[in-house]
């Protein structure tokens, strides 16, 4: 699985464990992740963040970071490309400073390395198993575009792959796979 940006400047070889079904994928509708995305929501495809941090001096040259506070007092690394200005991953800070073990590789950026013409290349992840945030503020009438069971939240989820204090693979409700809605999830 390849990280790459639009212009292909960027390209990052990322292990992919068991063809991307086993990697936690959040379809987020809020304004923020409509906003860096151009698009009627973001994703985010959930890794340790030591497959790519600390940065290569190659890689740092070629990207741009943005910080940006969260409503939960975090910061929010964005890395762009420099040429392209694709957004290509994000990595949260706590309020007290310290980095995520995980960061978020933009899901759109995210591709398969042996594929295809060597032009195009198709996506490297299993939408149909991704989780929706924040379904209060989607653009979208969730009911007949979501796939049978999707697994959604009117937030953010109280255990997430990352976040301090989550076991790896949340349980509960929302990873049950059984499709529960909203309830729970504020």
């Amino acid at each position: 699985m390849l990280l790459q940006c639009q212009c292909a400047s960027i390209s990052i070889s990322i292990p992919n464990p068991d063809s991307g079904k086993d990697i936690p994928l959040y379809i987020c509708h809020c304004t923020q992740c409509r906003r860096q995305s151009s698009s009627l929501f973001g994703t985010s495809a959930i890794f340790p963040a030591s497959i790519i941090f600390p940065l290569s001096d190659d890689l740092k040259a070629k990207l741009s970071v943005w910080a940006r506070p969260t409503k939960e007092g975090r910061s929010m690394d964005c890395y762009f490309c420099n040429t392209c200005g694709s957004r290509l991953m994000h990595l949260i800070r706590e309020p007290d400073g310290l980095e995520r073990e995980t960061v978020s590789l933009k899901g759109g950026c995210l591709v398969e390395s042996n594929v295809g013409n060597g032009k195009e290349k198709v996506p490297a992840l299993d939408f149909s198993k991704a989780t929706h945030l924040y379904t209060t503020h989607a653009v979208m009438d969730l009911e007949t575009w979501l796939w049978p069971g999707a697994k959604r939240w009117e937030g953010s989820p109280e255990v997430m792959e990352g976040r301090p204090g989550s076991p790896s693979k949340p349980e509960g409700p929302a990873n049950d796979g059984t499709g529960v809605g909203d309830e729970g999830g504020k």
